[in-house]
């Protein structure tokens, strides 16, 4: 038990500490290759904080446990559009002013296929090679269309050189997913203890610690002013943990889908996606209320999973 409270304790640090890092050598990159902060998060950001869930589900399933693996990734966007989101939000609510509306049609689209795949009880190591060549093509869009040339936050002064900039970025990388790594660990053996089942495990405890670089990143975007930053963390993220990592957990272990997560857990996360397209389409603010009323449902799901 206090092993178990030392590594979440470790892990929270490790994951504050990163985030600030990560969003500071991400606005440095951003500005010196003269695209908005809304890209980077998508690309760089969204895929950098995906990593401690790449590593959670692949080895999950190698391990032989697709319900984790799986859960984990639903979970996980689930976690990044209502618990993440909802958090910054309710901090620092988010400028959005018609910002990431394409990206949120892709991540409700791929939201959408992912459930269709999991009705069909398809499994297949050519659909997760599809999944990832469908991943490079979105890559590819967006570096040809990256919206804005000019960052949003040009105010800040002049940039920090290449060297500073990637080395802070990948500190902050490097701690998050050590923090994220800790606080998971800690958090599996505490709900062991109280004889969790392995799908709720995936949908909650995996699935938010490891959506806690995205958290932690997000955070200190939002409030250092870098909207774009924050917005395209969470969006991106939900992306890259489709494509990319049920990607490449169905390449790797090419099982069908758990019939558990067909249902409920699916629709709340299209939903999730669907909420988030509506927010960026219809307003210009993503304000507190709004992050109060994700919070909320994030927080009824996780008691009716463990009820």
């Amino acid at each position: 038990m206090m092993n178990a409270l030392i590594f979440c304790a470790v892990g929270l640090v490790g994951l504050a500490l990163g985030g600030e890092l990560l969003v500071r050598g991400a606005v440095g990159m951003a500005q010196r290759l003269r695209v908005s902060t809304l890209f980077t998060g998508l690309v760089i950001v969204g895929s950098a904080t995906s990593m401690p869930e790449m590593v959670a589900s692949v080895q999950a399933a190698l391990a032989g446990s697709p319900e984790i693996a799986w859960g984990n990734i639903v979970g996980s966007n689930s976690a990044n559009a209502l618990l993440i989101l909802g958090v910054t939000a309710l901090l620092a609510p988010i400028a959005v002013s018609g910002m990431g509306r394409r990206d949120a049609v892709v991540a409700l689209g791929v939201s959408l296929a992912l459930w269709a795949l999991a009705i069909s009880g398809i499994g297949a190591r050519g659909i997760g090679l599809l999944m990832l060549a469908l991943l490079v093509a979105y890559v590819v869009w967006r570096y040809r269309h990256p919206g804005a040339a000019v960052p949003e936050d040009d105010h800040i002064g002049h940039p920090p050189g290449w060297f500073a900039a990637g080395g802070l970025f990948v500190a902050g990388l490097a701690a998050l997913v050590a923090g994220g790594q800790a606080l998971v660990s800690g958090a599996i053996d505490l709900a062991l203890l109280a004889g969790v089942s392995e799908t709720a495990i995936g949908l909650t405890v995996v699935a938010v610690g490891t959506s806690l670089p995205e958290l932690a990143a997000s955070l200190a975007a939002a409030m250092r002013g870098r909207p774009g930053l924050a917005l395209g963390n969470v969006v991106g993220s939900n992306i890259y943990n489709i494509l990319m990592i049920g990607g490449a957990t169905m390449a790797i272990a090419p099982f069908p889908l758990p019939a558990s997560l067909a249902g409920a857990q699916m629709a709340l996360m299209c939903a999730s996606a669907a909420m988030v397209l509506v927010l960026l389409w219809r307003g210009e603010t993503i304000g507190r209320l709004a992050g109060a009323a994700m919070i909320t449902i994030f927080a009824a799901n996780v008691v009716w999973v463990f009820s």
